[in-house]
């Protein structure tokens, strides 16, 4: 049973963002972008309150995926990413995007804190940063 509700058109949406943010890393790295991404429609908190489906969170402004903003993001959904982005809002979960509601691509290390949110761990070229327990108990 899939997390939240989505339509195909939805789901293309979500795997095309899933690979204009991470296809460097992989089909990992684009599955956990889409965690990110269902973490933040789910997590109803922080800087996400206001997310209730794909769309709201795949073009959140401010604080929104800057991938948005390519034309790579535009073009057409492959089969592999679609598979990926149905994994992703069926609930498959995985370190360190298992609770991430942010990631970003550091030009060193990755920081232990992001904005006040602790390090959850590193994939690729991306660091991860999930809420404190407590903060977004949707996710956790």
């Amino acid at each position: 049973m899939a997390l939240i509700a989505y339509t195909e058109a939805q789901l293309k949406e979500l795997a095309r963002l899933m690979r204009a943010e991470a296809e460097e890393d992989g089909d990992q790295g684009m599955l956990l972008v889409g965690n990110v991404g269902v973490n933040r429609v789910v997590g109803d908190c922080l800087d996400f309150e206001d997310i209730r489906s794909l769309p709201d969170m795949i073009y959140q402004s401010p604080g929104g995926f800057e991938a948005i903003q390519e034309s790579y993001f535009y073009q057409r959904a492959r089969e592999n990413e679609i598979r990926l982005a149905r994994r992703a809002v069926q609930g498959d979960r995985i370190h360190p995007g298992r609770f991430s509601l942010w990631f970003f691509r550091p030009p060193g290390g990755c920081p232990p804190e992001w904005f006040g949110q602790p390090f959850a761990g590193e994939f690729g070229a991306h660091c991860f940063y999930e809420p404190y327990p407590g903060e977004c108990p949707a996710i956790h």
